[in-house]
């Protein structure tokens, strides 16, 4: 309990130290405008790195209230941070999703002068159906049929991905043992893809982010726990041999004895992991 309460009082002070605006529309669908809360670093000098947050939630739960980035305090360490919305399962099927993450990376790149962004340095960071979108983002940089509505000559493209535990191969996360629920017709998976996996093999290919490794990707971390039971290992792994056999910067961490998600993954030495990985590439 003690340490929920020292979590929460730093979460509160990270997120009084940054400038906030709440409830950016980025972009208007037929259910309701798209909406982004974006964080500002505080007396930044210059534009700054922009870290995307994609939350999880089976792609039908969640919301971008709950920022990661922001409650451990990347805004302090100088970046700007997005956590933003995206059409849920219970209103549209794939691809709204990652249609709807695109849309959000060129609305801030479009606008990253009026924010104090720099357009050239933005990553990307989810968890679970979030570390999927996310991964998504990184390898179909090229596929420009997923680029819908306004800003269409902004790029989407991004130039880090954080990638936490998130699917990778539609085909294959059925198969693993013990996670053949995920073939099911009342998946998850299934309500994303519109049918199974199995029945709808076009479509689990087309929303999986093994489909598009090429050399162009950015770099990737990739981080697992070996006791996931919700998401198999085995995703993080094929999404790193897929970036690997690409010639893609990658790398991946599995954390002994977690599981899908967890009191690791916000842990210090996590978090230092990923902010070395994005002051690397995004700094």
């Amino acid at each position: 309990m003690k340490m929920c309460r020292v979590f929460l009082f730093a979460t509160i002070l990270a997120v009084l130290s940054a400038q906030a605006q709440q409830n950016l529309t980025y972009a208007a669908v037929d259910s309701g405008p798209l909406l982004l809360d974006l964080y500002l670093p505080a007396n930044a000098k210059g534009p700054v790195p922009l870290i995307i947050w994609i939350h999880g939630g089976g792609w039908k739960n969640g919301s971008k209230e709950n920022c990661l980035p922001v409650r451990l305090g990347f805004t302090e360490r100088g970046y700007a941070v997005a956590s933003i919305n995206y059409r849920l399962t219970g209103t549209a099927p794939f691809p709204a999703q990652i249609e709807d993450c695109k849309a959000a990376v060129r609305w801030l790149r479009a606008h990253a002068g009026q924010y104090g962004l720099n357009p050239e340095h933005f990553g990307v960071w989810g968890s679970s159906a979030g570390g999927h979108l996310v991964a998504l983002l990184g390898t179909s940089g090229d596929v420009s049929s997923f680029d819908t509505g306004e800003n269409s000559n902004v790029s989407s493209r991004v130039q880090a991905v954080c990638d936490f535990y998130g699917p990778s191969d539609f085909k294959t996360m059925g198969t693993a043992p013990g996670f053949e629920r995920h073939g099911r017709a009342d998946s998850p998976e299934s309500a994303l893809l519109g049918g199974t996996p199995d029945k709808k093999p076009e479509t689990a290919a087309a929303a999986s982010p093994v489909t598009y490794a090429t050399p162009d990707d950015p770099p990737f971390l990739i981080v697992h726990g070996d006791q996931d039971r919700t998401v198999p290992l085995d995703q993080s792994r094929r999404m790193d041999a897929a970036l690997r056999a690409a010639g893609v910067e990658t790398e991946l961490i599995v954390i002994p004895g977690s599981g899908h998600g967890g009191p690791a993954f916000s842990a210090p030495e996590m978090t230092e992991k990923a902010a070395a990985f994005f002051d690397r590439h995004l700094k």
